[in-house]
């Protein structure tokens, strides 16, 4: 049987175009609990402020759950009936599901709504990164990847900008929602000319997928479930301290912002954090090949956890340097997620690299989940002391330090069928 062919240039460019703009929308998505979620139970009538931080919590967990969720369904839909189909599923879900969150009336529908629409962006990242990876030169993945990383964080200085220009109230938060529908273009567009994987293609020939065993159950079995364990626990780590931790800057500014006269503070402080995030994850590919995987991981590590507690433990959102803080920790914070593409694919041959990129990326959502439920309730503990709250949960940097030492080093092997 003939091997497939090669993509044409036209055809590779079209392919990294499209994962990366699927990417870029879904970071759009990332940035609506922080701006736009206390005013939405605002205007559904919630007053009370810790039960706002509460909901705040819950929305930011049905994010991590949903995009789990997601993560798992598609990343197996990508490897049974190929990466382009279930990417473009994955845009259509929270384009579609975003948009209808226009409509709700009530904390629990936008709940349920946002849970569902968060599962199509974890459905993007397994198969986006899956397909870049395998249609690409070796010698251009370290860049795809950190291309990867930055592009989310664009999103989220789309939408800060776009709160700038017109500021999320409790009266105007809806048109935020109008702003996460509009990919639903480039969901069509991926499902008609996005190529396939010719990797994919040829893992599939000869074979029946009726026939083929559990792909979530063969990365839970050896001789792959210690890759599974180790890169669930680099996934969680940078999840843990993002959504965890230095997701709170954005809510103790808007907390500070209700008492002050600077009316941009909220805005800005997204805006400067996904902008160190832009830098960061777009250098996190070219820093894990030059410094090597596992080096580049633990100093990614010690600058997050330091710039996490300088600001916690020393700043407040009215201080002169506090946006540029936000900026070095927004830039430490998401090195990992140029990294992250890179190197949670070379764990995984071919046949199952989608579900086990998705599976590792996703779990660790779900442990971030109880991270965050943990920060809810220090919220409780601490009566809504953002700044303590985050010299706690900022911690969680400190465990990508030793968590690295038990990784394989995968620098010089790249996506090569290893076991």
């Amino acid at each position: 049987m003939s091997s497939p062919p090669p993509l044409t240039t036209a055809q590779r460019y079209t392919l990294v175009s499209c994962a990366l703009l699927a990417w870029l929308c879904a970071g759009i998505l990332l940035a609506i609990p922080p701006l736009a979620m206390r005013s939405a139970v605002t205007e559904m009538g919630v007053t009370i402020e810790a039960v706002r931080g509460r909901w705040f919590s819950w929305y930011v967990c049905a994010f991590l759950l949903g995009a789990a969720t997601g993560g798992f369904a598609f990343g197996w839909l990508g490897d049974r009936a190929g990466r382009s189909r279930a990417m473009g599923l994955s845009v259509l879900t929270y384009s579609l599901l975003a948009g209808s969150c226009y409509f709700v009336t009530s904390p629990e529908q936008l709940l349920i709504l946002w849970f569902l629409a968060c599962t199509g962006v974890g459905g993007v990242w397994p198969n986006a990164v899956s397909l870049a990876s395998e249609a690409l030169p070796g010698m251009s993945r370290p860049w795809i990847s950190g291309l990867f990383g930055c592009t989310a964080n664009v999103g989220l200085m789309i939408l800060a900008t776009f709160a700038w220009l017109t500021p999320i109230t409790p009266d105007h938060w809806r048109w935020v929602m109008l702003v996460a529908a509009a990919p639903t273009v480039l969901g069509v567009i991926i499902l008609v000319f996005v190529p396939e994987s010719p990797a994919w293609l040829a893992s599939q020939q000869g074979v029946d997928n009726r026939k083929l065993p559990s792909l979530v159950g063969e990365v839970f079995r050896p001789p792959l479930l210690r890759f599974t364990i180790i890169g669930i626990l680099l996934g969680a780590i940078p999840l843990m301290g993002n959504w965890g931790a230095a997701n709170w800057l954005v809510p103790w500014a808007d907390q500070v912002q209700e008492q002050s006269a600077n009316t941009d503070l909220m805005a800005w402080t997204q805006w400067m954090k996904s902008g160190g995030g832009v830098i960061g994850s777009l250098l996190g590919g070219w820093v894990a090949s030059l410094c090597g995987r596992r080096t580049a991981y633990f100093l990614i590590s010690f600058g997050a956890l330091v710039s996490s507690s300088y600001i916690f433990r020393f700043l407040s959102p009215l201080d002169d340097t506090f946006l540029m803080w936000v900026l070095i920790q927004g830039f430490f914070g998401t090195i990992y997620f140029g990294w992250l593409p890179l190197y949670l694919p070379e764990l995984f041959p071919t046949r199952v690299r989608a579900t086990g990129t998705g599976v590792t990326f996703n779990w660790g959502r779900i442990l971030t989940a109880v991270g965050v439920l943990l920060g809810g309730q220090l919220m409780k503990t601490y009566d809504l002391n953002y700044p303590r709250i985050g010299q706690w949960t900022c911690l969680f940097y400190g465990l990508g330090m030793v968590v690295i030492f038990f990784a394989p080093d995968t620098s010089n092997k790249g996506l090569e069928e290893q076991r």
